[in-house]
């Protein structure tokens, strides 16, 4: 049952990611005219893109989950204080939150890794 409850964790975790790179790909011009408003370079939108894609891959699946995490809860953080710190406007805050929230999730990851449905699952070997 753990094992199942890791996997979904980290499925529910990563889905907000994946989700949110297919609307960049398809809404590039505004997302990067939203991204030049808070002074950040358009061009790192597609850095961006492929981060919300193969990092939240890496964690679902298991292979370096740990460090995928790591990265994730930087960029959680960061995009926190860049783009949502606007604590007058109460949707903005609550997105600080979201993304505060979120990097604390990635930290477990981090701090306690996967179950044994990961691709870098420590093998159990017998001795005959």
């Amino acid at each position: 049952m753990a094992n199942l409850l890791d996997l979904i964790g980290r499925i529910l975790i990563s889905a907000l990611f994946l989700i949110s790179a297919y609307n960049k790909i398809f809404s590039i011009d505004g997302t990067m005219g939203w991204m030049q408003g808070f002074g950040v370079p358009g061009f790192l939108l597609y850095p961006t893109i492929a981060i919300e894609i193969i990092l939240p891959i890496f964690i679902i699946i298991g292979y370096q989950a740990r460090i995928s995490a790591g990265l994730l809860a930087i960029f959680c953080i960061l995009t926190a204080f860049i783009f949502h710190f606007d604590f007058t406007n109460q949707t903005q805050f609550i997105l600080f939150l979201k993304n505060i929230g979120l990097a604390g999730g990635f930290l477990f990851i981090v701090a306690n890794g996967t179950k044994e449905w990961s691709v870098d699952k420590e093998k159990k070997y017998v001795r005959l």
